[in-house]
């Protein structure tokens, strides 16, 4: 048996007993949980942000850019945006509703938080992997969308 046969025979074993659907069940929450407990710290209860963000954004936060750093535009609605965006998103993720835009929203927040804190890098690159994974490959039919068709 040549080696081309054997790889695609374990690919074959390991797709029967863990298929891409639980797989991308998998990875839809990974990706989400991080940014769920982040956003879970920003609220004081519903729709109440609590100022910890808001001071972040305007005193804190800078977005590092070919060696300069520079304060974020309108910090009020940059906190604002990010702290809404880390509980929906995650929770669409979860439920696989509107997946792969979702999962974009998410990869475009982790290219802002990695120009944010540019030493977060390794998080930042895995958070990136996960998201382009559900974009390209779908959530999976363990999803709102599968059962919708639109997996």
């Amino acid at each position: 048996m040549s080696i081309v046969a054997s790889v695609n025979s374990i690919e074959r074993s390991v797709a029967r007993l863990l298929p891409y659907s639980l797989v991308a069940l998998a990875l839809r929450l990974a990706l989400g949980i991080p940014f769920w407990f982040s956003g879970l710290t920003k609220w004081e209860g519903f729709l109440k942000l609590s100022q910890t963000p808001i001071l972040l954004f305007e005193n804190e936060f800078r977005l590092h850019v070919l060696g300069k750093a520079y304060a974020y535009p309108f910090p009020v609605v940059a906190a604002w945006g990010s702290s809404i965006a880390e509980i929906v998103l995650p929770i669409l993720l979860a439920i696989g509703l509107g997946t792969r835009l979702a999962a974009f929203g998410l990869l475009i927040m982790t290219g802002l938080i990695q120009l944010t804190i540019p030493s977060g890098w390794p998080i930042h690159a895995t958070w990136a992997a996960m998201a382009v994974g559900v974009i390209l490959l779908g959530p999976g039919r363990i999803s709102a969308d599968g059962m919708l068709g639109r997996a």
